[in-house]
């Protein structure tokens, strides 16, 4: 089984936040891959459904981000899981909008959800980190991940969400490696089509002058 977290914060108000990209994500892969309604459970919106034939739980914290943890291990202790059975989606200020990393434990880099949720299962649970991209400025990222996307990153928002649900089997097969190569994949720009060489022009012969006798 795999339990599969996105985080946001709760509300109407706050559904279009840089920092609710973990909801977005977690309704996609919801939409894309048939899951059950959501229901609540665990201090949270709980939905099952199936990943590559593996029984999925998708769960949206209600906590607010700060208790993301008290949700998370609610769920863990339930479902009596192993960590590697724990797969998080979040925002990554560090990451260049778009970009997504995956991998296993580490530190919480200044997430407060992530820090709650280490606190509360402890730190080797599985993470996927979608890029936002950072403000330019450590005292400008409170206003930037509470304020809504803006309408220009739907063009690199939308086609993310979307591959993430795509590729979101390979986490349940615990392909980490696969996941990001499939994200990417689907994500990176269009090739300009190749224009047709040009035929060279065949070089027209010079009239030859008419020789007098």
């Amino acid at each position: 089984m795999l339990l599969l977290v996105g985080l946001g914060n709760p509300g109407p108000e706050r559904a279009g936040n840089r920092h609710n990209i973990g909801f977005m994500a977690a309704d996609a892969i919801a939409r894309t891959h048939g899951f059950g309604p959501w229901r609540p459970r665990f201090e949270a919106m709980l939905a099952e459904g199936l990943l590559d034939g593996h029984k999925t739980l998708l769960l949206k914290p209600m906590t607010y981000m700060n208790n993301s943890g008290r949700a998370v291990s609610q769920a863990v202790r339930f479902y009596k899981l192993d960590l590697k059975d724990v797969a998080v989606i979040y925002d990554e200020l560090d990451l260049v909008q778009g970009k997504v990393r995956v991998k296993t434990g580490g530190g919480a880099a200044g997430h407060n959800g992530i820090r709650d949720i280490d606190a509360a299962i402890g730190p080797d649970f599985r993470r996927v980190r979608l890029g936002i991209g950072h403000p330019g400025h450590k005292d400008a990222v409170l206003t930037y991940v509470l304020k809504d996307f803006a309408k220009s990153d739907k063009a690199w928002l939308d086609p993310l969400l979307d591959a993430v649900a795509d590729a979101a089997p390979y986490l349940a097969r615990h392909d980490d490696p696969g996941f990001a190569t499939r994200v990417a994949l689907l994500t990176q720009p269009a090739k300009p089509a190749k224009e047709p060489p040009v035929a060279p022009k065949e070089a027209k012969p010079k009239p030859q002058k008419e020789s007098k006798e």
